[in-house]
């Protein structure tokens, strides 16, 4: 009997297994005539898009191991989420070969629609522990299955809940804030017996420092692109970005470092 798989059986190619043709049918501009540096812009934004896809596939699991009592496999998540999150970083710097009159070409054209409306970017948030429900309220043309998933990741345990749950497994008191914050201390000073406790909380803290470069990168290369202008959505653009600068998944992970 034949063996049926790779290129001997036939039934499966490179394009149609990742479906290549409908993948690059999507970038489909709205510029006539055409503006050169659409597809630039489009191609960007969809590929955040699926990276953030990946991420909350990886962020899910490592919180449900967590809640699980698990403490390896969620810092090798989490570890693949850094690397994916510093590829970000540095994709601004391919949308900052953009000038300004290149985006002004067909910058017009995009309202109301904005980077803001990204439903997974929120999802990231609220899963990380920076859960805000006023957005539900300011997010506008969301499709209903994004609305529900953005309900859910509300309501949802967060990667914090799971490490707290972790930490209250193995014998370490979570509350009140004192309690923890001693708890987070105990085992940042004897790392020998709670190593892997330490190292997953370093890989939370890492998560939280990329997202924060992400933000402070994507808002340098607003101001670069239209300086002091509104967002297409109707958003005050670089000043809101700016403000969301100090936002903190976990704030008592950065509060241990001044009680070590």
């Amino acid at each position: 009997m034949g063996r049926s798989f790779g290129e001997e059986g036939g039934r499966l190619t490179y394009g149609s297994y990742l479906r290549v043709p409908q993948l690059l049918a999507q970038q489909v501009g709205l510029a006539g005539p055409q503006a050169h540096d659409e597809l630039l812009f489009i191609t960007i934004h969809q590929a955040y898009e699926l990276w953030f896809k990946l991420l909350l596939h990886e962020l899910a699991d490592a919180r449900d191991r967590m809640l699980a009592g698990e403490s390896y496999l969620p810092r090798v998540r989490l570890q693949r989420c850094h690397v994916i999150e510093m590829l970000l970083v540095q994709q601004v710097d391919v949308i900052d070969t953009m000038t300004p009159q290149d985006f002004l070409a067909f910058r017009t054209l995009l309202a109301p629609a904005s980077g803001f409306q990204s439903a997974q970017f929120r999802e990231i948030e609220f899963i990380s522990g920076l859960k805000d429900p006023a957005f539900l309220d300011r997010l506008r043309g969301l499709e209903r299955a994004e609305e529900q998933r953005l309900r859910r990741r509300l309501t949802e345990p967060t990667l914090w809940d799971g490490y707290l749950a972790l930490l209250a497994a193995r014998g370490f008191r979570v509350e009140p804030a004192d309690d923890l914050l001693a708890s987070l201390v105990a085992i940042a000073r004897d790392r020998e017996r709670h190593g892997a406790l330490w190292d997953l909380a370093e890989a939370l803290l890492d998560h939280d420092q990329a997202w924060s470069l992400w933000r402070a990168r994507h808002v340098l290369m607003v101001e670069r692109q239209i300086g002091s202008k509104a967002g297409t959505g109707g958003s005050a653009g670089a000043p809101y970005l700016r403000a969301r600068l100090d936002a903190r998944f976990y704030p008592a992970l950065w509060e241990l470092r001044a009680a070590l």
